[in-house]
């Protein structure tokens, strides 16, 4: 079910800079930039093969991404796998016991179902699940 490394989600405190730093100096492309207000955070993706890096600013201190670098700084905040069908990947993990974030998907950067694992439940990665909108 599991289908490849969707992206990495990178918390950082300026996108400017940190825009600047993967597209000017690494001469990578970002493809998008966004705002996911229900999330509270400012996106970038970034392709590189057949995954990608996800740039995340928060546009609210209060939000996930500004309470993660408040407590912990900029850096790795999650990993995505993209799954086939997200909804029975997250029934299979909650009878296996596994705590997730989110028991139903909602819709997060490009339109792609996504769902959160809680830390706890995988030795203290934050895991995104997505499925790819249609």
């Amino acid at each position: 079910m599991f289908k490849k490394v969707s992206h990495i989600g990178i918390a950082v405190s300026n996108m400017g800079e940190a825009l600047k730093l993967y597209s000017e100096t690494l001469g990578l492309k970002v493809t998008g930039v966004e705002t996911i207000e229900e999330q509270k955070v400012k996106s970038a993706m970034i392709p590189i093969g057949e995954s990608r890096i996800e740039l995340m600013e928060s546009t609210d201190p209060e939000g996930p991404v500004g309470k993660f670098i408040a407590k912990r700084g900029e850096g790795i905040h999650h990993i995505s796998l993209e799954v086939d069908d997200i909804e029975k990947m997250l029934a299979r993990l909650s009878k296996a016991g596994i705590e997730l974030i989110d028991k139903k998907p909602r819709i997060g950067a490009g339109g792609n179902k996504i769902a959160f694992v809680h830390p706890k439940s995988m030795r203290g990665v934050l895991l995104e699940l997505s499925t790819p909108k249609k």
